[in-house]
């Protein structure tokens, strides 16, 4: 997943407003969001490759989503950076607690963002940057470097979720993440991709023959313990595949 843009508001009646883009190769077979059988009470998409997820709900309020870190330079290494939130929904460690333990087998994986949380905290991890965050109230985003880098489409994203707020709607939410506008050049990072692949990436929505927005999801979680969570599938060239939408209670 290559953007993730949130509103935290810990004691607000909707404390926790999140969208979130997966772009990936569109021949990387996948699974839509939905139960999972072999996870009792574990709602997610799945990645068949190597069999975690990018996003997903579990019980007791418990939510995880995952972004890559985007370094050429850097080979990827050890074990599937999925199995992380697969291993916090399915556990009985609180978000902190869990991140403190990921921090220490971080080697095990190539670089990650990982934010966790239930109904009560939102915590945030990139070990390259340094070890667990308990995110204060505010409006965040991670693309692939680390929180709150500015790079265009996280500042375009959290600029268009603040806009979302008063009341959220989870169509809302997709739309602003189907916005395709590649940033000018003069703004662009420079992660050692290139120019033309900078550029490519540059956008919230990616839609190319080979590679681009896989999914796009939206979360609304309420005081009342209820949650609210659609995934919006696309195929190559930003073809509608089709959504799931679930009502969640514990």
């Amino acid at each position: 997943m290559c953007l993730i843009v949130f509103a935290w508001r810990p004691g607000h009646e909707v404390p926790l407003v999140l969208a979130a883009n997966r772009d990936e190769f569109y021949a990387r077979p996948t699974l839509p969001l939905a139960k999972w059988e072999d996870a009792p009470g574990v709602l997610a998409g799945r990645d068949l490759e190597a069999g975690g997820t990018w996003l997903g709900a579990g019980p007791k309020g418990r939510f995880a989503a995952l972004t890559n870190i985007r370094d050429p330079r850097t080979p990827p290494v050890g074990r599937t950076r999925g199995e992380l939130c697969v291993q916090f929904l399915r556990g009985e460690m609180g978000p902190g607690e869990f991140l403190e333990d990921a921090m220490r087998r971080a080697g095990e994986y190539s670089g990650f963002n990982l934010l966790v949380g239930d109904d009560r905290e939102l915590w945030f991890l990139n070990p390259r940057s340094g070890g667990p965050i308990n995110l204060k109230p505010g409006i965040y985003g991670v693309s692939n470097a680390d929180l709150d880098t500015p790079w265009p489409k996280v500042e375009r994203g959290k600029a268009a979720i603040a806009e979302c707020l008063e009341p959220p709607t989870t169509d809302a939410l997709l739309n602003l993440l189907h916005d395709p506008e590649q940033a000018q050049d003069h703004i662009l990072p420079e992660t050692g991709v290139g120019l033309n692949t900078e550029r490519m990436l540059s956008s919230v929505f990616i839609a190319t023959r080979t590679y681009g927005t896989r999914a796009s999801s939206a979360l609304i979680v309420r005081a009342d313990g209820s949650r609210e969570l659609v995934e919006r599938s696309y195929g190559p060239y930003g073809a509608k595949l089709g959504d799931v939408r679930l009502e969640l209670r514990d």
